[in-house]
């Protein structure tokens, strides 16, 4: 027999069930793109279905009309700087 647990519940404060996810508010979808241009999965976000749906539909509608980058090597063109030590590594 199978125990059913007290599972977590998925509920954002920021986001209630009737928001609305406008795919011409890029500040607002960039939150759920991670650096790899993908779309960040619905048990990490805490988003419904429903709303799962509607984030991954902006975000393709915005990299459509070029509001948010396509791909990896977009990010990878952004210049960031490298992560390198200005220090020169010496052993003593």
């Amino acid at each position: 027999m199978l125990k059913k647990g007290s599972g977590k519940t998925k509920f954002r404060s920021e986001y209630p069930v009737d928001f609305k996810f406008d795919f011409k508010d890029a500040s607002t979808i960039s939150k759920f793109i991670i650096e790899g241009a993908k779309i960040i999965p619905s048990r990490i976000s805490k988003l419904s279905s429903m709303q799962q749906r509607a984030v991954a539909n902006a975000v393709k509608r915005a990299r459509n009309i070029a509001l948010l980058p396509l791909g990896a090597d977009a990010y990878d063109k952004m210049h960031y700087p490298e992560p390198i030590s200005p220090k020169p590594f010496k052993i003593d």
